[in-house]
């Protein structure tokens, strides 16, 4: 037996690498009221989080798998299938039809139901399948749990499914030769599913409609957006400007100077080639050492973690609708990245301002089934929290988000850390300092301790020569503002003393 139909391992499945413990349930036995009951739940998707998993074989206690599995009697799984297709047929309405695949695991026989999120949504399913009454309900997930849909819930069931999302459409314009079975085999290996040993064996139409990639009916299969925004080399041809542009202005967006580049590809691959991007050009660290203690303080300008978990949710919850790329802008006092459209309108202006938004209504969601797969999102309305929790290890000031009224874009500006700032400061006079100034004078910068007379810096840097000293040490120091008069009134006083300016100190700091 093996794997093959599930879209991810089964090492992942059952220790929640890839699959939230609300999509997964176990059951310890073969129980077809319940399993039907959570089948409808998964069609209904009532949370948009991509349908669920149902496992048989295996007892549960506080929704997770003990170990070694009970299983099942071999003799039973054809039995238990066709079962599972006489439900889908007589005991769900509209017929939904899960896939069922038998597994060996430590040793036993266990099935893996997986129910993806259905296309045809309200479902629902008789109450008890073995009478012939006509009791139905509509059941969703609340939690770990499968329920019937009653009162509100009911009513936001009905409103949320009267469309499809638009990830998970068909897409009449396209063919199933436009999927790249090297880009489907290359994902089904990262998220380590058996299935990519099948795939070059199999024919397109059957690993699409495994991996849920493909729907319509068999005599004229269409593949479905995320399909093509996953594996298609160029998606921007079906939906346009699906990219990531990245912008640097080092004189901030007034300058005439900027720098441009543009991402674009499978959705995944541009997420990655961005985000190395920006960390190899514009991500800088700073190393402050104290002079009275060994540990020294290591901060970057825009902290990684948080660029990331910023740039994935954009890509994750933008419309590929509207033909707006994701930018991400970038200056020497902040890293802005912007989408369109705002958060859905069901979420607070008040919580998006203070960072607390939480919703569990996905526009995109099979993109997030599939980045969460890849584990570069989590999925569960944590990027906020996961944002202000890498801001704050860094020290950087709080994160901004906006968007309007309208909700019609979403911005999150990161202000850069201001002891980054400094630093830059401090680095770029002494590049400047370095360029322009002759080596006798950073070697008068170095004597010069507190405030000395003329006689005590000509001794401190070994000279003997007035006129030479002046020329070459002292006048070339303060005509670049390095060393100061501490009489610059009385340029001749017998008392007059030279010292070092802030920008002299800078320079000093910097060289320690």
């Amino acid at each position: 037996m093996d794997t093959l139909g599930l879209p991810i391992s089964i090492e992942s499945l059952l220790h929640g690498q890839a699959v939230e413990w609300e999509r997964l349930e176990f059951k310890k036995g073969w129980n077809p009221e319940a399993v039907l009951h959570t089948i409808c739940a998964f069609a209904n998707d009532f949370h948009n989080l991509g349908g669920g998993y149902i496992v048989v074989g295996i007892e549960e206690q506080n929704g997770r798998p003990q170990l070694p599995p009970v299983g099942l009697n071999p003799n039973q799984l054809d039995a238990i299938q066709k079962e599972i297709l006489r439900l889908g047929h007589n005991a769900i309405q509209p017929s939904y039809h899960p896939r069922s695949v038998p597994v060996t695991w430590q040793g036993q026989t266990i099935l893996v139901i997986w129910a993806p999120a259905g296309e045809t949504r309200p479902y629902r399913a008789k109450v008890n399948p073995s009478e012939t009454g006509n009791e139905w309900r509509e059941y969703i997930r609340k939690q770990s749990s499968t329920v019937i849909a009653r009162n509100d819930d009911l009513k936001e069931l009905v409103s949320l499914t009267a469309t499809v999302p638009f990830d998970d459409r068909y897409n009449q314009q396209a063919k199933l030769g436009d999927l790249s079975l090297r880009l489907i085999e290359e994902f089904l290996r990262e998220v380590g599913s058996e299935l990519a040993e099948q795939a070059a064996q199999l024919p397109m139409e059957t690993i699409g409609r495994q991996l849920n990639i493909v729907g319509g009916p068999s005599e004229a299969p269409f593949p479905k957006n995320i399909g093509l925004m996953m594996f298609n080399e160029h998606p921007e041809k079906f939906f346009p400007v699906t990219q990531i542009d990245v912008v640097y202005f080092p004189d901030g967006p007034g300058g005439d100077v900027f720098e441009e580049k543009e991402f674009k590809g499978p959705l995944h691959r541009i997420i990655r080639d961005a985000l190395s991007h920006i960390q190899r050009n514009y991500l800088k660290q700073t190393v402050i050492k104290h002079p009275h203690r060994a540990e020294a303080d290591r901060l970057w300008n825009y902290p990684y973690a948080a660029i990331e978990e910023a740039l994935v949710n954009a890509m994750y919850h933008r419309s590929y609708e509207i033909r707006e790329p994701v930018e991400v802008r970038i200056t020497p006092e902040e890293l802005v990245i912007l989408s369109f459209p705002g958060p859905d309108r069901s979420i607070k202006m008040a919580d998006i301002a203070a960072g607390n938004a939480v919703s569990r209504r996905y526009r995109n969601r099979r993109i997030g089934e599939f980045l969460k797969e890849l584990e570069l999102t989590e999925g569960r309305s944590t990027g906020i929290r996961k944002i202000k929790r890498a801001i704050a290890r860094n020290g950087s000031p709080d994160p901004v988000f906006q968007t309007d009224d309208d909700r019609s874009y979403f911005l999150v500006r990161f202000p850069v850390h201001p002891d980054s700032i400094r630093s830059a400061n401090v680095e770029q006079v002494t590049q400047q300092v370095t360029q322009q100034v002759t080596q006798q004078v950073m070697q008068l910068l170095k004597a010069c301790d507190g405030e000395m007379s003329r006689a005590e810096l000509m001794h401190a840097v070994g000279m003997k020569d007035r006129v030479s000293f002046s020329k070459n040490y002292l006048d070339a120091a303060i005509a670049d503002d390095l060393i100061e008069m501490s009489q610059p009134n009385a340029p001749k006083s017998p008392t007059q003393k030279y010292r070092l300016t802030k920008k002299g100190r800078n320079i000093m700091e910097s060289q320690k």
